[in-house]
């Protein structure tokens, strides 16, 4: 009869080392090491991180401040000047864009006419003084890049020669400012009220989840018509952008309280909930340090899901005109500038913010699907 322990291969000091890690390691630490082994999530990741630091850097990286004050009124609807080395006057070191003329023509009836001047160049420079900006509540003026003389505009100008480079940076920041403002709301919501419901169950849940339901039900383009109805002009770009990130907060909570209230009633018959109990902790005391810190992983992931649909939902709202509004550079405000035919003919650079909002709701799918399957501890027995 043939000895089974002796054809089993001893495990090596590396393999011994992995395999106690493995049963030691803390659940963030597997959460991550499942992680890590999806390259489309971490690609995400990676594409998520720089979009975030674009956004919150967007003061110092834009050469321009990117409301009507840094407009350039020489240069409205201009295209995309793309930074060189080489032209008919040969190569050069360093990177360099044309000049451009605003002169009237007599083949456009003495209008306003802007053309590249092909001999006069202006070179790129880096870390050049330019408008004054606030950044973490810090005065400054220097900027990542600009040109020695007048102005450079990566993506184009508008039709009133704001840049959309600036434009751009500031909205990918403010979008994702409405959106955390937003999860932040509907996180503390869905918490209090689904871990309450969760808890007590009987009567209390079910008059939660009448309210649960009701919220849900509620239309969300009648209910922002309502809201832009009831906004007074007066108000200021940051009281309306603060009131409409409250709102989205308000009307996304139920999704979450569910799931958290689901949660608390598998694990509210749990053992050590009744030893809690016995020693008599209240019970917001066991919601908070016992029960909602058992599933803190998947809070998380439904939290970074949850984000793309609320910078949906205000870059939706914008586009029809019922969110933020000019002067405040969101993406559904840039894309607003998107919907006639004149610009689909002939400025095609106004779509250039379009693939940041792409790039953005992408990033935050595919790295909440990654976090998704990561805290999942069946994720890697399923077949």
């Amino acid at each position: 009869m043939v000895d089974q322990t002796a054809q089993t291969p001893a495990l090596t000091a590396e393999e011994q080392r992995k395999k106690e890690a493995y049963f030691t390691a803390s659940q963030r630490q597997l959460i991550w090491a499942r992680f890590k082994k999806q390259r489309a999530a971490m690609i995400a990741a990676v594409v998520l991180i720089l979009l975030i630091l674009m956004g919150v850097f967007a003061p110092f990286l834009s050469p321009y401040d990117p409301t009507i004050k840094g407009r350039n009124a020489d240069y409205t609807n201009g295209a995309p000047q793309i930074p060189q080395f080489c032209d008919h006057q040969g190569c050069s070191m360093r990177p360099f864009i044309y000049g451009v003329k605003r002169e009237r023509s007599i083949a456009t009836n003495f209008r306003w006419v802007t053309t590249v001047d092909a001999e006069d160049r202006r070179y790129l420079q880096f870390f050049v003084r330019g408008d004054e900006y606030r950044l973490f509540g810090i005065k400054g003026t220097l900027h990542l890049f600009g040109v020695d003389e007048g102005k450079i505009h990566l993506f184009g100008t508008d039709d009133t020669g704001k840049d959309i480079f600036s434009r751009t940076l500031h909205a990918v920041y403010t979008s994702l400012a409405v959106g955390t403002l937003g999860v932040l709301i509907s996180f503390v919501l869905a918490l209090i009220i689904g871990g309450v419901a969760g808890y007590f169950g009987g009567v209390i849940d079910g008059a939660v989840q009448m309210v649960t339901d009701a919220v849900r039900t509620i239309p969300i383009i009648p209910l922002f018509m309502a809201i832009a109805a009831f906004i007074p002009d007066t108000w200021s770009s940051e009281m309306r952008f603060f009131f409409i990130s409250v709102i989205i907060g308000f009307i996304n909570w139920p999704t979450l309280a569910r799931r958290v209230r689901t949660h608390l009633l598998v694990e509210r018959t749990q053992e050590y909930v009744l030893a809690a109990q016995l020693c008599g902790a209240r019970p917001g005391h066991i919601i908070r340090k016992h029960l909602l810190p058992s599933f803190t992983s998947y809070i998380i992931v439904d939290l970074v899901i949850s984000f793309p649909y609320i910078v949906l939902s205000e870059t939706a709202l914008s586009f029809i005109g019922l969110g933020l509004k000019d002067p405040v550079n969101s993406l559904g405000v840039m894309l607003q500038n998107t919907t006639s035919a004149d610009v689909l003919l002939n400025y095609q650079w106004y779509f250039i913010p379009v693939f940041f909002f792409i790039a953005l709701v992408l990033a935050f799918v595919f790295v909440g699907d990654g976090l998704r399957d990561a805290a999942d501890p069946y994720a890697g027995t399923k077949k």
